[in-house]
């Protein structure tokens, strides 16, 4: 069984165990989408409604006494605008078994969204009358500055990792960190899509990986020489390397000889990141984004990146990069002539 496999059998465990807690009547609305959502997608709609449903009970004194299993799908028609808005006041910030939680703006909108797609499903199958959603204003996003690495802040990473007296990880561990760093850099593939790949999802003939995108689409990504010689001299090592039961195909391995999991990968960019530039949050993502920014500068092509980082839609991608959008189209100012 697949990496891929495991996950989506462990997400859809986790899902039902959701449900057990959310009324009966929900179990349709994820019966509806189940072929339409990725299953990460599904479980994050499930806890969403479920803190909505908890908020309602808690604060709502005609459903203090009830269970939310009990809840009925006419509580739908009950719930207005204002109900759903002074939730989503509440959850920006708010105490939970005895620990302070909050939302910001981003968070709001997705749940907000989530509620909305909620309501859209039992109004268009005539199950409920109105969809009060629809009267609430999506929040506001700041947009925020995106943190990415120079080229020479790439360059400097890559050199830490190769330094045998300045590193803040076991020697031992050097080749595979930096295959690692490498194929982040080198790809711009997302730290989920990294933990994922198999030994057989390398293809050094083609130099290309195979990878699962977000929504669960596979893609071929490309890299160049220099991460063909960082992957292949980890793929040689790792061959020969004996693995726990179940973890045989993995790529990249722990030191307990397991597949390496998103949370080690992100402290190990961090630590390195640190060391070259101790001001900037450096994360797998903003790896991703350097990748992109790096790419965008040398084809000045944005459907091209948008493509190769595996964006649906080239507006995600132009969000990204509008501020070297806009020093491009401030470049090109004096390119047409009017008079010769």
């Amino acid at each position: 069984m697949t990496y891929h496999e495991e996950e989506k059998i462990r997400l859809n465990k986790k899902l039902q165990e959701k449900l057990q807690n959310l009324p009966m009547f929900c179990n349709q609305y994820f019966v509806g989408m189940q072929y339409k959502k990725a299953p990460r997608t599904r479980l994050s709609y499930s806890i969403d409604l479920l803190s909505f449903f908890e908020y309602l009970k808690q604060y709502d004194l005609q459903y203090k006494e009830k269970e939310i299993t009990d809840f009925k799908i006419e509580i739908l028609n009950n719930i207005t605008a204002m109900d759903i808005e002074n939730y989503l006041s509440y959850i920006k910030c708010y105490v939970k078994n005895n620990k302070v939680r909050t939302n910001d703006n981003s968070a709001v909108k997705r749940k907000l969204s989530t509620l909305r797609s909620f309501y859209r499903y039992y109004y268009i199958r005539q199950l409920i009358d109105k969809n009060p959603t629809l009267q609430v204003e999506m929040p506001g996003i700041e947009e925020k500055k995106i943190i990415r690495l120079e080229t020479n802040e790439m360059a400097q990473l890559i050199d830490i990792i190769d330094c045998k007296d300045n590193i803040p990880f076991r020697a031992s561990l050097r080749t595979r960190n930096m295959a690692l760093i490498m194929l982040l850099l080198g790809t711009g593939i997302r730290v989920s899509e990294c933990v994922g790949l198999d030994l057989n999802d390398t293809d050094f003939n083609n130099n290309c990986i195979k990878v699962i995108r977000k929504g669960g689409d596979e893609d071929i990504v490309y890299f160049g020489d220099e991460v063909r010689v960082a992957m292949l001299n980890y793929y040689n090592e790792r061959i020969v390397k004996g693995t726990q039961e179940g973890h045989q195909q993995a790529l990249f391995l722990s030191e307990q000889r397991r597949r390496l999991c998103v949370r080690s990968i992100q402290k190990m960019v961090k630590k390195y990141a640190h060391e070259i530039v101790p001001l900037k949050k450096i994360t797998p993502h903003k790896l991703r984004s350097s990748y992109g920014t790096a790419l965008y500068q040398a084809t000045k092509d944005i459907y091209i990146v948008s493509t190769v980082l595996g964006h649906k839609d080239v507006s995600t991608t132009r969000k990204h990069y509008a501020e070297i959008l806009e020093e491009n189209k401030m470049a090109v100012r004096n390119s047409v002539k009017l008079r010769r």
